[in-house]
C-alpha cells in the first residue's frame, strides 16, 4: 500500500538531512520512493528529487528580478506554482 509523509520544520531543522536518510534507507531495502521538493530556496539536495521546485521557480532568481526580499519571494513562488501547477 502506498502512502505520502510531508516534512516541514523551520530552516536548519533537519528536513533535508531526514529526507536524505529516509532514500538511503529505502534504497538501501529496494523499496520505491519518490521525494518532491517544494522549497525554492533549496536547490541543491543530496538526494534525487522525482519533482523539485526549483526547476521551475527559484528563490534567488525571485529575489533578483523583483527585488523583493526572501519573505516576498517565497510567497511569489509558491503563488507560482499555485498558477503553474500542471
Amino acid at each position: 500500500m502506498p502512502f505520502g509523509e510531508i516534512v516541514i520544520g523551520a530552516p536548519g531543522a533537519g528536513k533535508s538531512t531526514y529526507a536524505h536518510g529516509k532514500y538511503q534507507l529505502f534504497s538501501a531495502l529496494e523499496r520505491p520512493i519518490a521525494i518532491v521538493n517544494l522549497d525554492p530556496a533549496n536547490e541543491s539536495v543530496p538526494y534525487p528529487c522525482a519533482i523539485s521546485i526549483s526547476s521551475l521557480i527559484t528563490l534567488q532568481d525571485v529575489m533578483h528580478e523583483f527585488e523583493l526580499g526572501p519573505n516576498g519571494a517565497m510567497l511569489y513562488c509558491i503563488e507560482y506554482l499555485e498558477a503553474n501547477f500542471d
